[in-house]
Protein backbone atom coordinates (compact mmCIF):
# COMPACT_ATOMS: atom_id res chain seq x y z
CA UNK A 1 0.00 0.00 0.00
CA UNK A 2 1.62 3.28 -1.18
CA UNK A 3 2.55 5.79 1.70
CA UNK A 4 0.15 8.93 2.06
CA UNK A 5 1.68 12.08 0.97
CA UNK A 6 2.53 15.12 3.18
CA UNK A 7 -0.23 17.06 1.44
CA UNK A 8 -2.51 14.04 2.14
CA UNK A 9 -2.22 13.82 5.70
CA UNK A 10 -2.52 17.96 6.06
CA UNK A 11 -5.84 17.34 4.42
CA UNK A 12 -6.74 14.65 6.96
CA UNK A 13 -5.50 16.71 9.82
CA UNK A 14 -7.35 19.98 8.18
CA UNK A 15 -10.66 18.02 7.77
CA UNK A 16 -10.56 16.52 11.54
CA UNK A 17 -10.26 20.20 12.63
CA UNK A 18 -12.86 21.62 10.13
CA UNK A 19 -15.30 18.64 12.00
CA UNK A 20 -14.43 19.95 15.51
CA UNK A 21 -12.70 17.09 16.58
CA UNK A 22 -9.82 19.92 17.35
CA UNK A 23 -10.36 22.99 19.32
CA UNK A 24 -8.25 25.97 19.96
CA UNK A 25 -4.93 25.32 22.07
CA UNK A 26 -5.54 21.74 21.61
CA UNK A 27 -1.74 19.94 21.26
CA UNK A 28 -2.13 17.37 18.33
CA UNK A 29 -0.50 13.97 19.63
CA UNK A 30 3.08 13.98 18.37
CA UNK A 31 5.23 13.22 15.70
CA UNK A 32 5.85 9.65 16.47
CA UNK A 33 2.24 9.01 17.52
CA UNK A 34 0.90 10.54 14.07
CA UNK A 35 3.76 8.78 11.60
CA UNK A 36 2.45 5.43 13.16
CA UNK A 37 -1.65 6.30 12.73
CA UNK A 38 -0.17 7.41 9.26
CA UNK A 39 2.13 5.18 8.13
CA UNK A 40 4.47 7.43 7.25
CA UNK A 41 7.87 9.23 8.40
CA UNK A 42 8.54 11.15 10.69
CA UNK A 43 9.81 13.98 8.00
CA UNK A 44 6.55 13.39 6.55
CA UNK A 45 4.60 14.26 8.94
CA UNK A 46 6.52 17.36 9.75
CA UNK A 47 6.16 18.58 6.33
CA UNK A 48 2.96 18.08 6.83
CA UNK A 49 2.30 20.15 10.18
CA UNK A 50 4.99 22.69 8.35
CA UNK A 51 2.00 23.46 5.60
CA UNK A 52 -0.72 23.36 8.39
CA UNK A 53 1.05 25.87 10.06
CA UNK A 54 2.00 27.92 7.17
CA UNK A 55 -1.99 28.18 6.96
CA UNK A 56 -2.30 29.65 10.49
CA UNK A 57 -3.92 26.51 11.82
CA UNK A 58 -1.53 25.42 13.70
CA UNK A 59 1.64 26.71 15.92
CA UNK A 60 4.88 24.56 15.97
CA UNK A 61 6.45 25.30 19.82
CA UNK A 62 9.69 23.33 20.14
CA UNK A 63 10.11 21.53 22.66
CA UNK A 64 6.12 21.59 23.90
CA UNK A 65 4.23 20.55 20.65
CA UNK A 66 2.08 21.09 17.93
CA UNK A 67 -1.58 23.26 18.98
CA UNK A 68 -3.87 24.50 17.08
CA UNK A 69 -4.54 28.36 16.73
CA UNK A 70 -7.89 28.72 14.80
CA UNK A 71 -10.84 29.02 15.55
CA UNK A 72 -13.49 27.42 12.55
CA UNK A 73 -16.76 28.52 13.77
CA UNK A 74 -20.17 26.96 13.88
CA UNK A 75 -21.29 28.20 10.55
CA UNK A 76 -18.04 26.86 8.72
CA UNK A 77 -18.47 23.38 10.16
CA UNK A 78 -21.73 23.41 9.42
CA UNK A 79 -20.94 23.90 5.72
CA UNK A 80 -18.33 20.99 5.77
CA UNK A 81 -20.54 18.33 7.86
CA UNK A 82 -23.75 19.53 5.92
CA UNK A 83 -22.87 20.37 2.29
CA UNK A 84 -25.07 18.00 0.00
CA UNK A 85 -23.01 16.05 -2.75
CA UNK A 86 -24.95 17.67 -5.35
CA UNK A 87 -23.91 21.01 -3.95
CA UNK A 88 -20.26 19.81 -4.45
CA UNK A 89 -20.61 18.16 -7.96
CA UNK A 90 -22.42 22.05 -8.86
CA UNK A 91 -19.25 23.67 -7.26
CA UNK A 92 -16.59 21.57 -8.90
CA UNK A 93 -18.62 22.65 -12.28
CA UNK A 94 -17.84 25.77 -11.59
CA UNK A 95 -14.89 25.97 -11.77
CA UNK A 96 -12.62 22.53 -13.18
CA UNK A 97 -13.79 22.68 -16.75
CA UNK A 98 -11.41 26.19 -16.35
CA UNK A 99 -9.08 24.88 -14.07
CA UNK A 100 -8.12 22.01 -17.35
CA UNK A 101 -7.92 25.25 -19.88
CA UNK A 102 -5.29 26.89 -17.50
CA UNK A 103 -3.49 23.45 -17.40
CA UNK A 104 -2.89 23.49 -21.31
CA UNK A 105 -1.28 27.32 -20.63
CA UNK A 106 0.62 26.03 -17.43
CA UNK A 107 0.67 22.15 -16.89
CA UNK A 108 4.46 20.55 -16.98
CA UNK A 109 5.48 17.66 -19.15
CA UNK A 110 6.45 16.38 -15.37
CA UNK A 111 2.64 17.49 -14.48
CA UNK A 112 1.30 15.69 -17.48
CA UNK A 113 3.33 12.95 -16.51
CA UNK A 114 2.13 12.33 -13.01
CA UNK A 115 -1.61 12.88 -14.31
CA UNK A 116 -0.87 9.63 -16.35
CA UNK A 117 0.70 7.71 -13.68
CA UNK A 118 -2.94 8.34 -11.54
CA UNK A 119 -4.94 7.61 -14.82
CA UNK A 120 -3.28 3.98 -15.36
CA UNK A 121 -3.42 3.62 -11.66
CA UNK A 122 -7.12 4.06 -11.71
CA UNK A 123 -7.55 1.94 -14.28
CA UNK A 124 -6.19 -0.73 -12.07
CA UNK A 125 -8.28 -0.52 -9.54
CA UNK A 126 -11.80 -1.07 -10.81
CA UNK A 127 -12.38 -3.90 -8.32
CA UNK A 128 -11.74 -1.44 -5.40
CA UNK A 129 -13.86 1.14 -4.80
CA UNK A 130 -11.86 2.55 -2.03
CA UNK A 131 -8.61 2.46 -3.72
CA UNK A 132 -10.28 4.25 -6.74
CA UNK A 133 -11.73 6.89 -4.76
CA UNK A 134 -8.57 8.25 -3.24
CA UNK A 135 -6.70 7.93 -6.37
CA UNK A 136 -9.81 9.92 -7.97
CA UNK A 137 -9.17 12.47 -4.95
CA UNK A 138 -5.66 13.02 -5.92
CA UNK A 139 -5.73 12.85 -9.45
CA UNK A 140 -8.59 15.80 -9.33
CA UNK A 141 -5.90 17.75 -6.66
CA UNK A 142 -3.27 17.25 -9.06
CA UNK A 143 -4.69 19.01 -11.87
CA UNK A 144 -5.33 21.75 -9.67
CA UNK A 145 -2.11 21.75 -8.26
CA UNK A 146 -0.37 21.75 -11.80
CA UNK A 147 -2.15 25.27 -12.63
CA UNK A 148 0.55 26.90 -10.58
CA UNK A 149 -2.47 29.21 -9.27
CA UNK A 150 -2.89 29.11 -5.20
CA UNK A 151 -5.59 30.49 -4.55
CA UNK A 152 -7.51 28.16 -6.69
CA UNK A 153 -5.47 25.55 -4.67
CA UNK A 154 -6.52 26.81 -1.57
CA UNK A 155 -10.27 26.66 -2.47
CA UNK A 156 -10.30 22.98 -4.26
CA UNK A 157 -8.14 21.99 -0.41
CA UNK A 158 -11.62 23.40 1.16
CA UNK A 159 -14.21 21.52 -1.78
CA UNK A 160 -12.18 18.57 -1.02
CA UNK A 161 -12.93 18.63 2.58
CA UNK A 162 -16.49 17.87 1.61
CA UNK A 163 -15.23 14.49 0.46
CA UNK A 164 -14.63 13.46 3.95
CA UNK A 165 -18.71 14.25 5.52
CA UNK A 166 -20.55 11.23 6.00
CA UNK A 167 -23.11 12.02 3.13
CA UNK A 168 -20.07 12.01 0.44
CA UNK A 169 -18.97 8.99 1.67
CA UNK A 170 -22.41 7.33 1.98
CA UNK A 171 -23.25 8.70 -1.93
CA UNK A 172 -19.67 7.23 -2.81
CA UNK A 173 -20.63 3.83 -1.13
CA UNK A 174 -23.66 3.48 -3.69
CA UNK A 175 -22.53 4.92 -6.89
CA UNK A 176 -19.18 3.25 -7.34
CA UNK A 177 -19.30 0.15 -9.06
CA UNK A 178 -16.79 -1.74 -12.02
CA UNK A 179 -19.35 -0.08 -14.34
CA UNK A 180 -19.23 3.68 -13.59
CA UNK A 181 -15.27 3.38 -12.06
CA UNK A 182 -14.65 2.08 -16.11
CA UNK A 183 -16.56 4.98 -17.55
CA UNK A 184 -14.59 7.83 -15.43
CA UNK A 185 -11.21 5.83 -16.03
CA UNK A 186 -12.10 6.68 -19.79
CA UNK A 187 -12.94 10.23 -19.17
CA UNK A 188 -9.86 10.90 -16.99
CA UNK A 189 -8.01 9.60 -20.06
CA UNK A 190 -9.63 11.55 -22.30
CA UNK A 191 -9.39 14.90 -20.24
CA UNK A 192 -5.37 14.04 -19.60
CA UNK A 193 -4.77 13.48 -23.82
CA UNK A 194 -6.68 16.75 -24.65
CA UNK A 195 -4.32 18.25 -21.95
CA UNK A 196 -1.22 16.90 -23.33
CA UNK A 197 -2.32 17.49 -26.89
CA UNK A 198 -2.59 21.68 -25.42
CA UNK A 199 -6.45 21.51 -26.72
CA UNK A 200 -7.91 23.79 -24.17
CA UNK A 201 -11.95 23.59 -25.00
CA UNK A 202 -11.71 19.63 -25.69
CA UNK A 203 -10.15 19.84 -22.39
CA UNK A 204 -12.76 21.82 -20.62
CA UNK A 205 -15.25 19.81 -22.38
CA UNK A 206 -13.98 16.37 -21.39
CA UNK A 207 -13.97 17.56 -17.87
CA UNK A 208 -17.21 18.72 -18.62
CA UNK A 209 -18.92 15.35 -19.20
CA UNK A 210 -16.90 13.51 -16.52
CA UNK A 211 -18.30 15.82 -13.89
CA UNK A 212 -22.24 15.04 -15.48
CA UNK A 213 -21.76 11.64 -15.31
CA UNK A 214 -20.30 11.85 -11.48
CA UNK A 215 -23.75 14.86 -10.78
CA UNK A 216 -26.37 11.82 -12.55
CA UNK A 217 -24.94 8.92 -10.88
CA UNK A 218 -25.37 11.09 -7.70
CA UNK A 219 -29.10 12.15 -8.75
CA UNK A 220 -29.88 8.07 -9.50
CA UNK A 221 -28.38 7.07 -6.45
CA UNK A 222 -29.85 10.36 -4.84
CA UNK A 223 -33.41 9.44 -5.73
CA UNK A 224 -33.52 5.32 -5.67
Amino acid sequence: MKRKSFADIAKNLRGELYNGQYKPMDRLPPERELAQQYGASRGTIRKALNLLQDEKLIAIKKSSGVYITTQIDEQEQSIFKHARPLELMDTRFAFEPHICRLLVLNARNKDIAIMIELVEAMEHTFDDASKFADLDARFHSQLVSSTGNALLKWIAMQISLVRKNQEWSRMRSLTLNAKIIAEYNSQHRKIVTAIQQRDPERAADAMKEHLETARLSLTRAAAA
